[in-house]
């Protein structure tokens, strides 16, 4: 199979490569339903010491800068109370935390969460954090830009491999909530 975008040498449907994947996101591509096949989502296997978005594009092409994404993994604050959330952009902005975050988590206060609390709250490697497979009830903030891509470079679970998503497809993620300006 030849990949959507980018030059990768080994691409396959990911529900083909199940192994490829964390727990969490070969369950989630299991499951998989909504207006984009599973077949869609296409895993390419990448080298993990590149996984950096600035060392990636180094390596596989300065093109895909546009059309990556990284998902991060924010902790909103109010009173006692803490509410994880995953954030989308593309990769060539910043997530706008103590904007866009802070006031679509109703949050006093927001911030990146801490490296062992998203990986240990997602069951993913620290830099392949996905928005595929993420623990039920999370709040999925994706900009707009994302869905607007015919397809979207982004973590695998692993920092080991990559996937291809349809821009659309993040839209219809559990608890997705597109969002104009998420990016800066």
């Amino acid at each position: 199979m030849r990949a959507p975008i980018g030059d990768f040498d080994h691409a396959v449907p990911a529900p083909d490569c199940l192994e490829e994947l964390t727990g969490p996101v070969a369950e989630a591509v299991r499951r998989w339903s909504g207006g984009v096949p599973a077949e869609q989502i296409v895993y390419v296997d990448t080298e993990p010491d590149w996984a950096d978005t600035a060392t990636f594009v180094e390596h596989y092409g300065k093109e895909l800068l546009d059309r990556s994404a990284n998902c991060v993994v924010v902790a909103g604050k109010r009173g006692g109370g803490t509410t994880l959330a995953a954030c989308v952009v593309l990769s060539a902005t910043r997530v706008d935390v103590n904007g866009v975050v802070r006031r679509q988590l109703g949050a006093r206060k927001a911030s990146f969460a801490p490296m062992d609390v998203a990986t240990g709250e997602t069951g993913m490697e620290y830099g392949g954090i996905t928005p595929i497979g993420l623990p039920d009830g999370w709040p999925v903030l994706v900009d707009s830009r994302v869905v607007d891509l015919p397809y979207v470079l982004v973590g695998s679970g692993r920092r080991r491999g990559k996937l291809l998503v349809p821009g659309k497809a993040f839209a219809e993620l559990q608890n997705a909530v597109v969002l104009e300006g998420l990016g800066v």
